[in-house]
């Protein structure tokens, strides 16, 4: 193969771009990391190989059982990959960045919050939020423009804010929208930067994010006094109501309390990674509807039978089929966390591929949910897939080809939060109003740390 390199072991050489070519490819992710990887993929297959350092590699993965195998089979082998290092950096270290036992303890701690049985108690705040989002939409001209990228954003962080810190945050929707979006572009342009990463450069980083989103504070400003007003206001309570209780009254088994800055790091991440994530899928759910009104139909016709002329509540979800699998169909051709990225501690072989200690692997959840070898049409959009005996259904597909919330131990702890929270908000709008992009097909997709529809995506408001 022109152009390839490869490391021979046990008869398996593994393709890849060498010398110049790979320098070009590095480079080309700082701009655009997932047209990177499509046609990494495209040319080399499923497994590639890039030199990243004379001693280190760097590997993409493409495959479920490449995934199962690094997320849950050897995950003791690998650790968040170096890449996370500008993320630590502006979200502290939470559960999303944090390796060890400090991310044991704080998982054991905050796992029960976001238990099946638990969650369904959020239903109300959710429908809550969602309606008064439908409401303020009901006052807007017909046919008027709506920013759905933003607005899902809004509400996601408003429904986090008060389901989990107790919080109205939607006054500082505007300014924690800018501090995140300026965050993740500065996240990706600082991956590959040769500094230490330590207390300057992580305020190097913020006081950075917070200039180019013209954000007075960023999103541990508003953490941090998020903890100032829950002590100001009373003592943490003995059965918690939400996380932020849970995080106060948390100690470790020496009986020492959380620290401030620990509970501040967790709050900061579940802003980013709790509402974030959440508001993509919602927003990529509602340009897909547009775009494929038999779809749209089918929805309607659901909640019209299930919902009649009220708003859901949590015990729907379980009656609301074709809702859910629109959003897992959505989650599926644009997964939020798009790429998942490990450090080998140990030489290992994955399906087949030998992996030096050392390298760095990335397991894409974009190019799995999408392997024509595990999906039937995999580029189309058929939530018909999802529900039972679908083609490509959960009894019939590899169980790591869907993987919307990552594997293994550090599956995301609010899977089943956010696996409510669409539904219940996608019923509560799509009940009321058809969004009708405004361009023909639909948005690029813009990979950051999660992937977005652009930076905003314009829609027309229709009332039902």
């Amino acid at each position: 193969m022109m152009g390839c390199v490869g490391v021979q072991v046990s008869g398996c050489r593994v393709p890849g771009p060498g010398g110049a070519e790979a320098a070009r490819v590095l480079a080309g992710m700082l701009s655009d990391p997932l047209a990177g990887y499509v046609r990494l993929t495209a040319r080399y297959g499923d497994v590639v190989r890039v030199p990243f350092t004379p001693r280190r590699w760097w590997f993409l993965l493409s495959r479920p059982e490449h995934a199962e195998h690094v997320l849950a089979v050897n995950q003791d082998n690998y650790v968040k990959a170096f890449t996370y290092r500008p993320l630590r950096a502006l979200v502290g270290n939470g559960l999303l960045t944090s390796e060890g036992e400090l991310w044991r303890r704080h998982r054991r701690l905050i796992q029960p919050v976001f238990s099946r049985r638990d969650v369904a108690g959020f239903g109300p705040q959710i429908t809550a939020s969602a309606r008064r989002l439908a409401t303020r939409w009901d006052r807007l001209a017909e046919g008027a423009p709506v920013d759905v990228a933003r607005e899902m954003s809004a509400l996601t962080l408003e429904i986090v804010g008060l389901a989990l810190f107790g919080a109205d945050l939607t006054g500082d929707a505007g300014q924690l929208g800018r501090a995140m979006s300026a965050g993740q572009r500065v996240a990706v342009l600082t991956t590959f930067l040769p500094i230490g990463w330590g207390p300057a450069s992580t305020r190097a980083v913020r006081a950075a994010a917070r200039r180019l989103g013209g954000a007075a504070e960023g999103v541990e400003g508003v953490a941090t006094r998020l903890i100032a007003a829950r002590r100001a206001g009373s003592e943490p309570a003995e059965d918690p109501a939400d996380l932020l209780d849970v995080l106060l009254r948390a100690s470790d088994e020496g009986g020492r309390p959380l620290t401030d800055s620990e509970i501040c790091d967790e709050i900061a991440t579940f802003m980013l990674a709790g509402h974030e994530t959440t508001a993509n899928a919602l927003a990529w759910s509602l340009a897909l509807l547009s775009a494929y009104p038999a779809a749209r139909e089918r929805l309607e016709q659901e909640l019209a039978a299930v919902l009649g002329d009220r708003d859901p509540d949590a015990a729907d979800a379980a009656d609301l089929p074709w809702a859910t699998a629109v959003v897992s169909e959505a989650m599926r051709l644009y997964p939020p966390a798009w790429t998942i990225e490990r450090d080998a501690l140990a030489d290992d072989d994955v399906a087949g591929t030998p992996v030096p200690a050392g390298s760095m692997v990335a397991i894409s959840p974009y190019l799995v949910h999408r392997h024509p070898g595990f999906w039937p049409d995999p580029a189309g959009f058929d939530p018909r897939r999802f529900l039972p005996g679908g083609d490509g259904h959960a009894g019939t597909r590899h169980r790591y080809a869907f993987i919307p919330f990552g594997g293994g131990r550090r599956a995301c702890v609010g899977a089943s939060f956010a696996e409510l929270e669409t539904v219940l908000v996608l019923a509560t709008i799509a009940r009321r109003f058809r969004l009708e992009l405004t361009a023909r097909g639909m948005p690029a997709p813009v990979a950051q740390v999660t992937l977005r529809p652009g930076r905003n995506l314009p829609m027309r408001l229709r009332r039902r």
